[in-house]
């Protein structure tokens, strides 16, 4: 099997089918239910990083920042056929490059045990657990 290839990509380098197949893969269906909005939230990304293996999209990560001292990490999905074979830690190395000198990096995510594992893999704490003590909030709506 090929090695599979990691680089910064634009929106418009990403085919809309390819995408949404990627978003099914992994049964994120509240962005697949809703394509125009999917494909509205990765034009207006900060950043994207793609894996592809021979040509075929494989992984996506994405994030949105102010560029300086925050970045949330929106996104990461890896194909289930390409899962623990080192494409997630490979988007999130090359997304993270990107912002060198920014302090807070930050997510919110399922409460998954397989999720939990990688994230602290990749140096997250969930907030409870920091140090100092942290507080972290959400509303959707």
């Amino acid at each position: 099997m090929s090695e599979f290839r990691v680089t910064v990509c634009a929106a418009d380098e990403l085919e809309r089918e390819e995408v949404l197949a990627l978003y099914r893969s992994v049964g994120w269906s509240a962005y697949t239910e809703s394509p125009e909005v999917l494909l509205r939230a990765l034009a207006g990304s900060h950043r994207l990083v793609s894996a592809r293996r021979e040509g075929e999209l494989v992984g996506l990560a994405r994030s949105i920042s102010d560029g300086a001292t925050i970045v949330y990490l929106q996104d990461v999905l890896v194909h289930p056929s390409e899962q623990r074979r080192g494409v997630g830690r490979r988007l999130l190395d090359a997304l993270f490059a990107e912002y060198p000198g920014v302090r807070q990096r930050a997510l919110v995510t399922d409460d998954e045990d397989r999720q939990d594992t990688f994230y602290q893999s990749m140096g997250f704490v969930e907030v409870h657990d920091h140090a100092p003590p942290l507080r972290s909030f959400v509303r959707f709506g």
